[in-house]
């Protein structure tokens, strides 16, 4: 049988501080999305627990630690609880639109609002107006960035107050990445008013996900993603409806020709 795209080379990072948990290493594995066939290669990749960063689909893959698991909404059963049904209620104004992934001043000026507040000393504090435009507008795939804006005023277009870079892929969408206006104490819960309106924008859709990246036990900044329930983890068999909140290791890399075929 032959394979629909030529076999992707992978590579391995070398190690570098993790992010997430003090005094530990992490290491990706990554390869590059080019051709014809790249959001195919991606689709597949996100299905064993890839995530995307401009034109490449990358991995955890750091030595004794399993830590990253990939997590993922089931969103033709997600159920908002009663705190959730309040944020949904408290920004049901917002005007939200669906764009083309084009970076503007207005999303960079938000971006850099939100690293301030929330991740100050974090790896993207540097990022420059050139850096932003990369990681919106250099995408092989079928990407978009979701607004959510104020609602307008004298007939001006509202406030932005968030936005998303959205990847729809075969069976979900995919949350590259969302910043919001954190500082605002009007606007509270803000993130996960974007996640929920995701799971309803996928469902609407006819998807059967909404990819959250990855969930790391004991780490406050991913403690969010697992308050969407239903939810499956990535685990050794596959993927498995999340129960609690028990830590389980991430899938070992399957033969990429077994998967990829």
């Amino acid at each position: 049988m032959t394979a629909p795209f030529r076999f992707p080379r992978f590579f391995v990072t070398s190690p570098s501080p993790c992010p997430y948990l003090p005094g530990r290493q992490e290491r990706k594995v990554f390869t590059e999305l080019t051709g014809p066939h790249a959001a195919e290669l991606n689709d597949a990749l996100g299905r064993i627990g890839f995530r995307r960063s401009q034109g490449v689909a990358y991995r955890p893959s750091c030595a004794g630690c399993t830590a990253c698991v990939s997590v993922r909404v089931v969103t033709g059963e997600f159920v908002p609880n009663a705190s959730q049904r309040k944020l949904l209620r408290r920004h049901a104004d917002l005007d939200v639109t669906a764009c083309r992934a084009w970076a503007t001043d207005e999303q960079y000026q938000l971006l850099r609002r939100y690293l301030s507040a929330r991740h100050p000393a974090g790896g993207m504090a540097g990022m420059d107006e050139d850096d932003y435009a990369d990681m919106i507008e250099h995408s092989p795939v079928n990407s978009l960035i979701v607004e959510y804006r104020e609602p307008a005023k004298n007939g001006r277009r509202g406030r932005l107050v968030g936005a998303c870079l959205t990847d729809r892929q075969a069976d979900g969408l995919s949350m590259i990445y969302s910043f919001f206006a954190a500082d605002q104490d009007d606007r509270p819960g803000l993130g996960n008013f974007i996640i929920m309106d995701h799971i309803m924008r996928a469902r609407d859709a006819g998807l059967a996900y909404v990819y959250l990246g990855y969930w790391v036990k004991g780490s406050a900044r991913m403690a969010y993603k697992v308050r969407f329930r239903p939810i499956e983890v990535l685990g050794p068999a596959g993927w498995r409806l999340m129960t609690g909140d028990e830590p389980m290791p991430m899938a070992p890399l399957p033969n990429p020709l077994q998967t990829l075929s």
